[in-house]
């Protein structure tokens, strides 16, 4: 993995970078999303973080040194599979609170279909990386770009829907 060492040191510090900036387009809005509302929270905010959060683990766990394949692999299959847990509890929480029937189906494919998507995907390349195939590191490589291109959309529309919200 040593010829990706420059993306995901890149990847990483872009991912790091969004969840500061996710921080204080939060705080510029903090009276949108209350305490009440947790299934929004969890779906729309929370959700962008964890997105950043697992594209900085997985850079940081491609790039730390002396791994073998297979522990790096296993590694990646858990960062996908937490990925694809958290998604389950947001959209148990959607349906649970009736959100879901809210959300219309463009925030429905950016906030939760591609995510998952992105997530059996990382989840399929931490198994290639961990049988020594080189489409599992073009695969992971891929799954991470997705989901920084899904986090960056969703940060800006997080972002504009904040500040375009009447202030109470």
């Amino acid at each position: 993995m040593s010829q990706w060492h420059e993306f995901y040191t890149l990847l990483g510090t872009a991912s790091a970078t969004m969840v500061g900036l996710l921080f204080v387009a939060t705080t510029v809005g903090s009276g949108v999303f209350s305490s009440g509302r947790t299934a929004p929270l969890r779906m729309f905010l929370s959700a962008s973080v964890i997105n950043f959060s697992s594209i900085l683990a997985a850079s940081l766990i491609v790039i730390a040194p002396g791994q073998s394949w297979e522990s790096l692999g296993a590694m990646i299959v858990v960062c996908g599979l937490f990925g694809l847990a958290y998604y389950g509890a947001v959209t148990r929480d959607a349906i649970r609170d009736g959100l879901i029937k809210s959300v219309d189906l463009e925030d429905r494919t950016w906030y939760g279909v591609l995510p998952v998507i992105v997530y059996l995907f990382e989840t399929g390349s931490g198994v290639g990386v961990a049988m020594h195939l080189d489409q599992g590191c073009v695969a992971l490589a891929v799954s991470m770009g997705l989901l920084l291109v899904i986090g960056i959309h969703n940060a800006w529309d997080i972002t504009v829907w904040t500040m375009t919200r009447p202030r109470g």
